[in-house]
C-alpha cells in the first residue's frame, strides 16, 4: 500500500521535460511511482489543476541558528523549498562552542543581521565539535539542511581572540586544518570563507576570516579534496566591486586544490549596466582556461531592502549618522527630535562622502511600507514625499516625524520600479552555466528582507512575464542545485528520488507582502512573507505544509556529506 497518492496533477519532474498529467505515488518517503496505479494508498490528495514538482533547492541559506528555536525553517516551506545549506559566507555556530559563544552571536547579529535577543535566548550552546553540533539537530527538523563549515569560527576555535586581524602561526593554521577536517569526517558540506570589506563583527572589526592570506585560504580549501561530497563557498570583495586578477587567482587555486565547484553570492542583474554581469563572469571563465569550476549564484527576483530607524542598518553608513544610530531607542528618539540634529543628518546624507547612499538623502522617496502604530496606517503604502506636499513641509522631517510617532519601528523602502529591460537579461543569466539560481540568504537579514520568496517570486515572474518554460523555471529551482551540491535522490520527481515534492497553483502562485511578526525567542522580531498557490509541500513523503499552511512536522534529514552527496569535481559541468 501506498503511503500517499497524488493524483491528476500535472508532473514537472525538474529535468527540463515536458509536463504530463500523471499520479504521484510515495511509500517510506520516496517516491515509487508516477504514473497511472491501481495500489490503494493510506492517503490521496486531489492535485487535478496543480503542478507537481521537486522540492525547491536554496544552497545560500543561514538557518544555523534559527532551526534550533524553529524547527521548520519558515517560511521557506511556503515557498515550496525542501531543503536548505546553511554555513554559508564563512559563518558557522561549530566547531566553536559556549567559550566563543558571545563573540559569534554579537558577529552574528552584526553581520547577518540576526536579532542577539533572539541569539542569546534560543542557543544552548552546548556543543564542542562540529559534529557535536550537528547531532543537536539530528532528527529534529522540518526540512533537510546541510551545513558548511564556516572560516571565521575555525579560526576562533584556533587562535582565540587573535582571530581578529592576526596573521596564523604554523601551530594554528595546523589547529584549523585539524578541526576543518574533523567537521569534514562528521558530515560538513564543505568550507566556506569571506574576504569581503562589508562583512564586520560585533566590535565594528573585520571578521576572522578576512586576516587570512593566500596560503590559508588555499590550504583550507584543500582540505575538502579528500571528503566525498563536498564543495566550496566564498564572498570576496570583488563579489560586488568587480574581481580583480588576484581574486580570479585565488578563486581558482582554491577550486583546483579542493578539485571541487567554488561558488559565490551573488551576482546581480541590471538594465542600467548591461555588461557589468559578463565581466562578473568573466571570471569563470578564466578559472575554467586554468581546469577550475567557479560558478555565481543569481536572485531570480529584485531584492527590495527594508529600512528601519531602530536596526539602523544602511543608516549607520551616513557620514556623521553613526553615532546618533547607536544610541539607546529613548536617546535616539530625542536625538532625531532635535532640529539641530536634523539638520546636521540631513548634511551627511547628502554629502559626497556619502557615496551610493547618497541617494536616501531623496527623503521624500521613501515608501511607508509598515507602520505598528494604529493611527499611522492612513500612511502605509505612500511615499513620505506625497505626505509631506500635503502637509505643506519638508520630507525629512514629515519622514522622522512619522517613525517617531511609531518608535522607530517604521519599515521604509526606496520607491523601487522593476525595470522591464532587466528580464530578457537574467533570462540569459539563468541559462548560463556559469550561474545558480540561488542567494537568498533566508534565515539573515531578518529587519531587512524575507530572502526566502525568491523561489515564488520567480514563478510568478515566469508566469507573467515569460520568455522561459515553467519546465526550466523549475529545474533551474530544484535539479540543478541539487546536482550542483551533488545530492543523491533530490531534486526530482522519479521512481527512487527521495519523495520531496511541491504541489503549487501555476495561475496564481507567488510572494505575499513582507510584514513584521514578533516570534523569536527573547521577544525579538523579524520580516516574514508568506505565499499564495503553494498548496501542498511533502519532505520524505510528509507534509510540512498543507493548504498554504506549515504543518509543524519535522521529517527532514540532516544532511550529511558523503552520505547524503555525492562529489562534484570541477570536471562535471
Amino acid at each position: 500500500m501506498l503511503d500517499l497518492l497524488l493524483t491528476g496533477g500535472t508532473v514537472i519532474d525538474g529535468t527540463g521535460a515536458s509536463r504530463r498529467i500523471a499520479d504521484v505515488g510515495v511509500r517510506d518517503g520516496r517516491v515509487v511511482v508516477v504514473g497511472a496505479t491501481d495500489e490503494p494508498a493510506t492517503r490521496t490528495v486531489d492535485a487535478t489543476g496543480l503542478v507537481v514538482a521537486p522540492g525547491f533547492v536554496d544552497i545560500h541559506t543561514h538557518y544555523d541558528a534559527q532551526l534550533f528555536w524553529d524547527p521548520t525553517a519558515s517560511p521557506s516551506p511556503l515557498h515550496g523549498v525542501t531543503t536548505a545549506i546553511g554555513g554559508n559566507c564563512g559563518f558557522s555556530l561549530a566547531p566553536a562552542g559556549a567559550a566563543h559563544a558571545d563573540y559569534l552571536m554579537r558577529m552574528m547579529a552584526r553581520v547577518e543581521g540576526m536579532p542577539l535577543d533572539a541569539l542569546e535566548a534560543g542557543l544552548p550552546w552546548d556543543w564542542s565539535s562540529f559534529g557535536d553540533w550537528m547531532g543537536r539537530l539530528e532528527g529534529a527538523i522540518g526540512i533537510n539542511a546541510g551545513f558548511l563549515c564556516g572560516h571565521s569560527a575555525l579560526r576562533r576555535v584556533a587562535m582565540g581572540d587573535d582571530a581578529v586581524g592576526g596573521r596564523a602561526s604554523e601551530s594554528q593554521r595546523a589547529t584549523m586544518l585539524a578541526a576543518l577536517h574533523d567537521a569534514l569526517d562528521a558530515g560538513a558540506m564543505g568550507f566556506s570563507t569571506s574576504t569581503a570589506p562589508t562583512h564586520n563583527d560585533g566590535a565594528l572589526q573585520p571578521v576572522p576570516s578576512r586576516a587570512a592570506d593566500r596560503e590559508e585560504l588555499v590550504m583550507l580549501a584543500g582540505a575538502v579534496r579528500s571528503h566525498p561530497g563536498t564543495t566550496l563557498e566564498v564572498i570576496l570583495a570583488g563579489c560586488l566591486s568587480g574581481f580583480t586578477d588576484d581574486e580570479v587567482d585565488l578563486m581558482t587555486a582554491m577550486s583546483l586544490a579542493a578539485d571541487r565547484p567554488l561558488n559565490w553570492n551573488v551576482l546581480g542583474v541590471s538594465a542600467m549596466d548591461p555588461e557589468r554581469h559578463w565581466r562578473q563572469l568573466d571570471a569563470s571563465t578564466r578559472a575554467a582556461a586554468r581546469g577550475a569550476r567557479v560558478v555565481a549564484l543569481t536572485l531570480p527576483h529584485a531584492m527590495g531592502i527594508r529600512l528601519s530607524f531602530l536596526g539602523g542598518a544602511v543608516f549607520e553608513g551616513l557620514p556623521g549618522w553613526g553615532a546618533t544610530m547607536a544610541l539607546p531607542v529613548d536617546e535616539r528618539i530625542a536625538a532625531l527630535s532635535d532640529p539641530a540634529v536634523r539638520v546636521r543628518l540631513a548634511a551627511g546624507a547628502a554629502s559626497e562622502e556619502a557615496g551610493v547612499l547618497r541617494g536616501l538623502a531623496n527623503w521624500g522617496n521613501l515608501r511607508i511600507d509598515e507602520v505598528h502604530t494604529e493611527r499611522l496606517k492612513v500612511h502605509e503604502g505612500r511615499l513620505a514625499g506625497e505626505i509631506a506636499r500635503e502637509e505643506g513641509r519638508d520630507p525629512f522631517d514629515t519622514l522622522l516625524d512619522i517613525v517617531i510617532a511609531d518608535r522607530l519601528r517604521t519599515g521604509l523602502r526606496p520607491a523601487f520600479r522593476d525595470d522591464p529591460n532587466a528580464w530578457p537579461l537574467k533570462l540569459e543569466v539563468w541559462r548560463d552555466p556559469r550561474t545558480i539560481v540561488g542567494g537568498s540568504d533566508a534565515g539573515a537579514h531578518l529587519d531587512q528582507m524575507c530572502g526566502a520568496v525568491y523561489s515564488t517570486a520567480m514563478l510568478a515572474g515566469v508566469r507573467d512575464r515569460g520568455g522561459i518554460t515553467l519546465e526550466e523555471a523549475i529545474q533551474l529551482l530544484s535539479d540543478a542545485p541539487a546536482r550542483f551540491y551533488g545530492l543523491r535522490d533530490r531534486g526530482r520527481v522519479a521512481a527512487g528520488q527521495r519523495a520531496d515534492l511541491v504541489v503549487f497553483d501555476p495561475d496564481t502562485v507567488g510572494p505575499c507582502a513582507e510584514r513584521t511578526r514578533t516570534d523569536l525567542p527573547g521577544g525579538a522580531s523579524r520580516l516574514y512573507a508568506e505565499s499564495t498557490g503553494v498548496e501542498q509541500v511533502y519532505v520524505n513523503g510528509t507534509a510540512v505544509v498543507e493548504a498554504g499552511r506549515i504543518t509543524g512536522a519535522t521529517p527532514g534529514t540532516l544532511l550529511r556529506a558523503g552520505r547524503d552527496t555525492e562529489s562534484v569535481t570541477v570536471g562535471a559541468a
